[in-house]
């Protein structure tokens, strides 16, 4: 149950309508009526009734759920109900875009909290208003840099670890210029300092991803220096459920960081509409893409929100603006912005707990299996990669047979990873869900 009031709310109530105490409302009410026993079942959370009413479907067989082990970008997570209820609001969904403050008041609010809670989460100076997805944001994050130096050093240095993806959008952007990408030819095992050996004074950006497309989590503090001292800027592209438990990229050297924000309460929704995390340090802000909302006071004094810097957009710019990638929509970034303000930063922390040590429980149990282990010697949040006895596309077609979504299949990244299995565990898999899972593979891998 969600109270909104605090004590300070309920005293000040109290005073108002002449009552000392709580109690005091009932006291014309009979004793034995006040509290009667309704023989009720004990308590359950949201997430605990949702999946009991769940399970009392599934008997019709239409309706019933796989168990997903499935990530690589998007995740299964789980979305409390007032992120919906908010997003369903006339206010917000009948909303297109903050053009005109004086009747955006609300929209532009949100995307203010929004930005401030990104800000926060990922220990950076300013976010902007988001991206489409993460894919994008790490392409803006490029060319920000790009502009930055103004085309005076156009070597951009990408880690092979990098979501496939988001590599693949960055060539698509810088397809036809004069950007020169290297660090994609290094070994996917490659320790953070072989990209340092190749950045040198013509180095614009150095690209990472925390925890990285194979789930391991790596300190870039060395790296960022050895960017910083040539000069260069590093942009850490993260998973922002993971900042509820790891050290935020801000705290060591990161200039920009970028995300996808899907984990924080946006459905799979067979892959989108997701947002795209963009903060920097205040020093770049003039160099960033898509909007910023700011907060100033009217002539009367009172607190108002404004589109800020906005002469670089396309509506007032167009073919001179830095970007025409601009706000997302804007019911993603709300739904952020209300996941993160119901959870807090003690809830973010439980939720990142969760799939840590139900991702650390799930390798353990698996890599007893004969013929299985994990691929990577290294610290992972709650994915991570695994070697098995038969090719991942073959583990993971007889994996169906169980209701199983297995994992990422990384023969889709390198022919060297074939019977590799990226696998993804949220705290909406139960430890029985992960036993099952465990029990499939021994018998998958048996026959």
């Amino acid at each position: 149950m969600f109270l909104p009031h605090t004590d300070a709310d309920r005293e000040a109530m109290l005073r108002a309508i002449g009552v000392k105490r709580m109690e005091d409302l009932f006291k014309n009410l009979p004793g034995d009526h006040l509290f009667p026993e309704l023989g009720l079942p004990p308590g359950m959370t949201e997430m605990e009734a949702r999946a009991e009413l769940q399970g009392i479907a599934e008997a019709n067989e239409t309706v019933a759920e796989m168990v997903s082990f499935l990530g690589a970008g998007a995740y299964h997570h789980y979305s409390p109900a007032t992120v919906d209820a908010i997003l369903s609001r006339g206010e917000f969904y009948t909303a297109y875009t903050p053009y005109q403050p004086e009747i955006s008041q609300g929209t532009l609010q949100a995307i203010f909290e929004y930005q401030s809670m990104i800000a926060s989460l990922t220990g950076m100076d300013v976010s902007n208003a988001s991206h489409y997805d993460g894919a994008t944001a790490v392409a803006e994050a490029v060319n920000m840099a790009y502009h930055h130096f103004r085309g005076k050093r156009k070597k951009i240095v990408l880690s092979p670890a990098l979501h496939p993806h988001y590599r693949e959008t960055v060539h698509t952007y810088t397809r036809d210029s004069d950007y020169q990408i290297v660090g994609e030819e290094i070994a996917f095992e490659a320790a953070p300092s072989e990209l340092a050996s190749i950045i040198d004074m013509d180095t614009a950006l150095v690209v990472v991803q925390y925890p990285d497309f194979f789930g391991r989590v790596f300190d870039f503090s060395e790296l960022a220096s050895a960017a910083h001292q040539a000069g260069a800027l590093i942009a850490v592209h993260v998973n922002p459920l993971a900042l509820g438990l790891l050290k935020p990229p801000g705290e060591f050297g990161a200039d920009i960081v970028t995300g996808e924000g899907q984990p924080l309460g946006i459905p799979l929704s067979y892959g989108g509409p997701y947002l795209g995390i963009f903060a920097t340090r205040e020093k770049y802000v003039r160099k960033m893409a898509g909007r910023l909302v700011g907060e100033t006071v009217d002539s009367r004094g009172q607190r108002g929100y404004v589109l800020t810097l906005s002469t670089r957009e396309q509506h007032i710019r167009r073919e001179r603006a830095t970007s025409n990638i601009c706000t997302n929509q804007g019911l993603m970034a709300l739904a952020a912005a209300v996941y993160l303000s119901l959870l807090g930063k003690n809830g973010l922390r439980q939720v990142a707990e969760l799939n840590y040590h139900k991702a650390h429980y799930a390798a353990t149990q698996i890599a007893a299996l004969p013929g299985f282990e994990l691929a990577f010697d290294a610290p992972f949040f709650n994915e991570f990669a695994l070697r098995c006895p038969l090719p991942a596309a073959e583990i993971n077609e007889q994996l169906l047979d169980y209701d199983i979504l297995g994992g990422y299949d990384l023969g889709q990244v390198s022919a060297d990873l074939s019977h590799c299995l990226l696998v993804a565990v949220t705290e909406m898999n139960s430890r029985e869900e992960i036993d099952y899972f465990v029990s499939a593979l021994a018998e998958v891998s048996h026959d």
